[in-house]
């Protein structure tokens, strides 16, 4: 007999895109919860966020589009110590419609645990090996300038929760999160 879901208790402000996904995020986590209701954020909304991230830190939820990526960019540029967490497209995805709104709320959680975890491990002080990975190694795991190697990186993206990237991106992501070369092999066998 399967246990029931338990919500998530977060001490970070969540900031997310509208209403369907503060009632989506809800049902997965006990934290304040902040939309900011598209690109138009209003004055009064940034004093909230500002407030929020003062006293408490924010976590970025925004949708796995172009425009969550455009919110997350604008918040990140205010709020430049704010916690990132993605979803991946394909659990945020109902039909054509794609939003936080449409993950289940044992995925929002998971997503949020993991966005905290590697928070806490950017806090700490850094493995020395983190410089280690370069776009070589990307290369030859598959993740860059292949046949297939957008999919391989969308997925090993989502099992390491630092959200899709070209790769570039990847490789900055990768660096920033502090995940070491043996953590990206291990996801990469992991997803194949």
């Amino acid at each position: 007999m399967n246990k029931p879901f338990e919500k998530i208790r977060v001490s970070r402000a969540i900031v997310v895109e509208g209403r369907d996904d503060v009632d989506a995020v809800s049902k997965a986590v006990d934290a304040l919860i902040i939309p900011t209701h598209g690109f138009g954020i209003t004055a009064e909304t940034w004093k909230v966020l500002e407030k929020a991230y003062r006293e408490k830190g924010l976590l970025i939820l925004t949708d796995p589009d172009h425009a969550g990526e455009e919110i997350r960019k604008k918040l990140n540029q205010k709020f430049p110590a704010s916690v990132n967490c993605y979803i991946e497209r394909g659990a945020a995805t109902a039909g054509d419609d794609i939003g936080v709104e449409n993950s289940s709320p044992e995925v929002i959680a998971e997503a949020v645990v993991k966005a905290l975890e590697l928070a806490g491990r950017q806090d700490s002080d850094k493995p020395s090996h983190v410089d280690e990975i370069q776009m070589e190694d990307l290369a030859e795991l598959g993740l860059a300038g292949g046949r297939g190697s957008s999919e391989l990186r969308t997925a090993v993206c989502g099992r390491l929760g630092i959200g899709y990237g070209n790769a570039k991106a990847m490789l900055k992501k990768l660096k920033g999160f502090g995940i070491g070369i043996d953590e990206l092999r291990k996801a990469v066998k992991e997803t194949e």
